[in-house]
């Protein structure tokens, strides 16, 4: 029997109410009736059965129906409506604090009430408080199965939701053979996977049958919900992989190991690569030498060397005739990099008669102007700035590479605009190389998953003499030990950084907290020389801080977030960081990463202020008994989850609705073989798969 879809489903602008609900609708990510038939439950309520009052269960949602025998309203402490509610066996106290006069009429003596909460021990015995309460009539039977609660919004209840994807779903359990609920899979995967049908699990899910397990589905393991996270799983796997195959199908400038000039780089540097380090440029170097576009995350743990590893790709393109350009997401870390690629690359490149270009958006215009003109001549093979060279009047000569650090921080749209740059210009409208950095480990799942279209390079290990550095945890009421251990450490001849807290809901109180700091050690500590640094400062008075710093004569820095990434004070030995319970491990991480790297030792304490929350608690540990980034990148994962760990909004990359990653890791390496499975033999199944899951997001991944 066909079953088509009621076209009123989804309202249409023109009809009564159709643009609210298409609105709300939208909050919600549902433009159409497939998006309406995937808007699955959050949870499941059971409304099947009963409980006797006089048994009920702590903490756990259960369902109750008796008779109401006072209703009262209470002003103390608060206002609210109190109702006591009989089943025979016991009374169970209801308490609503926000509720309306017409619930007052509602539920008054003598009403037969169905009650859903979860119950807790009151002064009067067991209550509920804000449960779900309707009026039942004799005889009213229960439901049949689990009710599904849905992802709401405001003006939109799960029960008008509910209604919505009724209408949406076939009338019966073979109807989805014709529906957009078809098949997308091939049944030799099916077969070899144990999948269940997908129409018939997206209707279980909605409609689960009386026997279902309560546990699995709402632990999300429910053989209907393993079909729907392995098929969004692959359909990820899929847009990854194409996307990879389409690269290596453009063409890319040939850019050989020549190794006169990397070879005299290695010579005149005053330390050995690590084993690490020279296993990454390999691998980089021989991407560069063919003929389609490298695109390679080159990641390791703060301080593992990445800069001297690109430092080598940028001179593999400069001996081909190619330029290179280096986009860092701050001033602070693109000058960082322009001082020490100056000092690695100018001996080499000078007597050859080129230049390394400095952009950022601060400059002034007639430097700026000089700039432009050696990186649109060729004159400069090397630029290196902040978002100011992707924009417009930006012009290369022949762009063969591109290194993006911290590329989690530039959106898709501007990681884009650098390469188109370089294909403009370049023969044959060739792509550029792309390197991107991280100082930011990604653990093995999503490496997996998110990061599928790219080669990845990984430096292990830290240089040679570079030690872990050892991390305290101190409360706030220690505060004077502290200070003691600033001025032994200054006071040696070494540096120090106390890293002001973060607030994000407010620039300008963070900027407050840092002078207040600021001014309260220089009364503290009156025989050092104290330097402030915070993203209000004009960038040239931070350059000038932050070389003051490196030169010694700032002793202490009071800094805030702005330090996170790319700062490089061999002689800073010490951190305090104020607040540390607010900070995220990735960024104490980072943060931490800032000192001890000199041949002595690093100190970071880790200032927190009582009482902890459990997550703060359990960051705290964490980052006290782990120095390595990547154990770290997993744990984060676990408390951030996937969509906050990345930055999804601003890396552009869709995210999963219902697979975790690292939760489904048995899943996902099952869809990694269907994909190839798919690709190889069942092409038009994949492009179709692809289709209903992405749609127009497929075209929106990773460049």
């Amino acid at each position: 029997m066909k079953v088509d879809i009621k076209p009123s489903t989804i309202p249409t602008a023109n009809r009564p109410g159709g643009k609210a609900l298409q609105e709300k609708l939208a909050k919600l990510g549902i433009a159409d009736e497939f998006d309406l038939v995937l808007h699955l439950p959050l949870r499941y309520e059971d409304e099947t059965h009963l409980y006797p009052i006089r048994d009920l269960p702590e903490h756990k949602t259960v369902q109750v129906e008796g008779t109401i025998i006072d209703n009262k309203v209470m002003y103390r402490p608060r206002r609210q409506l109190v109702c006591g509610v009989d089943d025979g066996s016991g009374v169970l106290w209801i308490r609503f604090l926000n509720f309306y006069g017409s619930q007052v009429n509602a539920y008054s003596v003598g009403k037969r009430v169905r009650v859903l909460g979860e119950a807790r021990q009151g002064f009067f015995g067991p209550e509920m408080v804000h449960p779900k309460c309707r009026v039942v009539y004799e005889q009213e039977p229960l439901a049949d199965a689990l009710t599904p609660i849905y992802p709401a919004t405001a003006g939109l209840s799960s029960d008008t939701i509910r209604k919505l994807i009724l209408q949406a779903l076939p009338q019966d359990r073979d109807g989805e053979k014709q529906s957009h609920l078809s098949e997308t899979l091939p049944d030799q995967v099916i077969t070899r996977h144990r999948l269940r049908g997908f129409g018939d699990s997206v209707i279980f899910l909605h409609q689960p049958s009386p026997d279902a397990s309560a546990h699995l589905l709402q632990e999300r393991s429910h053989p209907a919900w393993q079909r729907i996270k392995f098929d969004e799983l692959l359909a990820q796997q899929l847009s990854m992989r194409l996307h990879y195959l389409q690269r290596r199908d453009a063409s890319a400038p040939v850019l050989p190991p020549k190794n006169r000039l990397t070879k005299a780089l290695l010579a005149s540097l005053p330390f050995q690569l690590t084993d690490g380090q020279k296993k990454a440029f390999s691998e980089i170097s021989r991407d560069l030498a063919t003929a389609h576009p490298m695109q390679r995350l080159l990641q390791g743990d703060v301080g593992s060397g990445k800069t001297i590893v690109a430092a080598l790709a940028v001179l593999q393109a400069i001996e081909n005739d190619y330029q290179a350009a280096l986009l860092a997401p701050t001033e602070i870390l693109a000058e960082q990099h322009y001082q020490k690629l100056c000092a690695w690359l100018d001996p080499l490149l000078t007597p050859l008669g080129v230049t390394i270009a400095w952009l950022v958006g601060t400059q002034k215009k007639k430097q700026r102007e000089i700039m432009l003109a050696n990186i649109a001549s060729g004159n400069a093979m090397l630029a290196i700035g902040t978002h100011a060279l992707f924009q417009e009047r930006v012009e290369f000569n022949r762009l063969g590479l591109a290194v993006i650090d911290e590329q989690h921080r530039f959106g898709v749209h501007q990681r884009l605009a650098l390469r188109e740059k370089g294909s403009r210009n370049n023969l044959a409208g060739s792509t550029p190389h792309q390197l991107m950095m991280s100082a930011t480990p990604i653990p093995r799942t999503l490496s997996m998953s998110y990061f599928a279209d790219l080669d990845v390079s990984l430096i292990e290990g830290l240089p040679p003499g570079r030690t872990p550095v050892v991390t305290r945890l101190v409360a706030d009421t220690r505060r004077d030990e502290v200070t003691v251990r600033i001025r032994e450490a200054c006071g040696s001849g070494k540096q120090a950084y106390w890293v002001c807290p973060l607030i994000e809901e407010s620039d300008a109180l963070q900027l407050k907290t840092a002078l207040d700091t600021y001014e309260t050690l220089n009364l503290t500590f009156p025989e050092l020389k104290i330097g402030l640094i915070h993203g209000r400062l004009a960038p040239r008075e931070k350059s000038g801080i932050m070389e003051s710093f490196v030169q010694g004569e700032i002793q202490l820095l009071v800094a805030t977030t702005v330090i996170e990434v790319g700062v490089d004070v061999p002689n800073a030995s010490l951190m305090v960081i104020e607040h540390a319970e607010r900070m995220g491990l990735a960024q104490l991480h980072q943060l931490r990463g800032r000192v001890g790297r000199g041949t002595t030792g690093g100190i970071c304490i880790l200032l927190y202020q009582k009482p902890l929350s459990a997550t703060a608690r359990e960051r705290l540990r964490i980052i006290f008994e782990q120095n390595d980034g990547f154990e770290i990148a997993r744990h984060d994962l676990r408390l951030r989850g996937p969509g906050e760990f990345l930055g999804a909004r601003q890396s552009g990359l869709p995210m999963l609705r219902f697979a975790d990653p690292e939760k489904d890791e048995e899943l996902l390496e099952a869809a990694r073989g269907a994909a190839d499975q798919l690709l190889r033999d069942y092409p038009d199944h994949a492009q179709r798969h692809v289709q209903r899951w992405l749609g127009r997001r497929s075209e929106y991944l990773r460049v």
